[in-house]
């Protein structure tokens, strides 16, 4: 068994954060798709703005509500968001499915339309991806992992000259380990390295 604290060995012998290990919707996110790259505009716009609705809530919370999003946003397909109205708008407020916070869902519409905009820079996925720093955190214990970083802070920055809200430094370090482009999967966990993008000791590209 592990003598990290911080991390809990499952009935399948495999080592995960406390966070993860005991919600069967978390771990199997965990198992599965955090940390994991995501490359496609759609797939980062998504992460975007599912983080945006998360703050001040459990991402639990979200993850449940996750196929509801889907199908309010249009599977976040970023020229469908784009083109929606006030109409849509008043139809989201009234989605129990979802978080209905209107700010929220503002900001998600001019999100996507931020993202057009941002094609002619090659696009949201390789803009986020350009933040990925030359190394990631190796954390032993929860308390190690950060909740910030220069590149979420850069990228923060960045979004937001060119017109994106609710991404603030924060929120965009969640989604950068949600989407691998930094690895704070605790030393030890079974996930640690898995992404592909660092190594398990997580030293290089």
């Amino acid at each position: 068994m592990s003598s990290n604290k911080d991390l809990v060995v499952g009935d399948d012998g495999l080592a995960r954060p406390i966070w993860a290990a005991t919600d069967p919707l978390m771990r199997d996110y965990y198992d599965t798709e955090w940390g994991m790259p995501v490359r496609d505009e759609r797939g980062v716009f998504e992460r975007l703005s599912l983080e945006a609705f998360q703050s001040g809530l459990s991402w639990a919370t979200i993850l449940r509500k996750r196929d509801n999003f889907r199908t309010a946003f249009a599977d976040f397909d970023v020229d469908k968001v784009a083109a929606f109205d006030q109409d849509d708008v008043i139809r989201l407020l009234g989605d129990a499915g979802i978080v209905r916070h209107r700010g929220k869902i503002e900001s998600t519409i001019g999100n996507a339309r931020a993202a057009q905009a941002l094609r002619d820079e090659g696009g949201l996925a390789g803009f986020v991806w350009g933040f990925q720093p030359d190394d990631t955190p190796r954390p032993i214990r929860q308390d190690e992992v950060p909740t910030t970083s220069p590149e979420s802070h850069a990228l923060a920055k960045a979004l937001k000259a060119r017109g994106f809200s609710r991404v603030g430094p924060t929120t965009m370090f969640a989604m950068m380990e949600a989407i691998g482009i930094v690895d704070t999967h605790l030393v030890g966990s079974h996930r640690r390295g898995s992404s592909g993008v660092w190594p398990v000791s997580g030293t290089a590209r």
